[in-house]
């Protein structure tokens, strides 16, 4: 399953990175530590936060993520997406609480 399915299939809003949409995606983590997510999320992985910032992108970069959700209607800050656009990181949104987006995509990779 690829970004852009997971987009389409949750109604999600897509902030930026669009040229990394085709980007595999091999789970979720759910997390708004930083240190927490470095440690421990994997590459292709689909985080989800309510981080704006772009020290964001650092991290995304770093454990090569798929793509951020950001939830309950966050905005991302500007130099978070211009950072998604140089990386080809997606920045998603939706209106979501982490619990309920987290199920959602849980649900839907395991639908297989």
């Amino acid at each position: 399953m690829t970004v852009s399915d997971i987009a389409v299939s949750l109604g999600l809003k897509i902030y930026g990175g669009e040229n990394g949409l085709s980007r595999e995606i091999s789970g979720g983590y759910t997390s708004d530590l930083l240190s927490d997510v470095m440690g421990h999320a994997g590459a292709g992985k689909v985080w989800i936060t309510l981080q704006t910032h772009k020290n964001i992108m650092a991290i995304a970069s770093l454990k090569e993520l798929a793509a951020i959700i950001l939830v309950k209607e966050y905005l991302p800050e500007k130099d978070m997406l211009d950072q998604s656009n140089i990386e080809d990181i997606p920045v998603l949104g939706t209106s979501d609480e982490a619990f309920e987006i987290s199920g959602k995509l849980f649900n839907l990779l395991n639908r297989r």
